[in-house]
C-alpha cells in the first residue's frame, strides 16, 4: 500500500503533457478536464469517459467496467448492458448479431 492508502500509482500531469496526449487538456484555463481512460495490459485504450468539470464520475460504474473487461479478456465472453459479475454473459457470434434482444434482458 502506497501513502495515503491508494494500492496503484497516481501520477500528477502538471502542464498538461499527458492531458494533451488523451485530448482532455483545457489549454485556456491549463488543467485537465475529467477524463478516465481504461488502458488494457496490451497498452490499447478499451474505454473512455470525459465529463465537463461541474459533473463527476460514477466509480462503481468504473469498477464494473474493469471487472467486465477482465472477464471479456479472460473468457471470450462478452458481457451485455449493466452486466455485474455473476450475472448471465453472452457467447459471441453470427447467432447473436440481431438477437441479443432474444437471449438476455436486463434485470429490473
Amino acid at each position: 500500500m502506497v501513502p495515503g492508502g491508494v494500492p496503484f500509482s497516481m501520477l500528477s500531469d502538471a502542464g498538461g503533457k499527458i492531458g494533451r496526449v488523451y485530448a482532455v487538456y483545457d489549454e485556456a484555463a491549463g488543467v485537465n478536464i475529467r477524463g478516465r481512460f481504461l488502458i488494457d495490459p496490451d497498452g490499447v485504450v478499451q474505454a473512455m469517459e470525459v465529463l465537463a468539470p461541474p459533473v463527476g464520475r460514477n466509480f462503481e460504474e468504473l469498477i464494473r467496467q474493469v471487472k467486465a473487461f477482465q472477464h471479456v479478456r479472460t473468457t471470450g465472453e462478452v458481457v451485455p448492458a449493466e452486466w455485474q459479475p455473476g450475472k448471465p454473459v453472452l457467447t459471441p457470434g453470427p447467432d447473436l448479431v440481431g438477437e441479443v434482444w432474444r437471449v438476455w434482458r436486463p434485470e429490473g
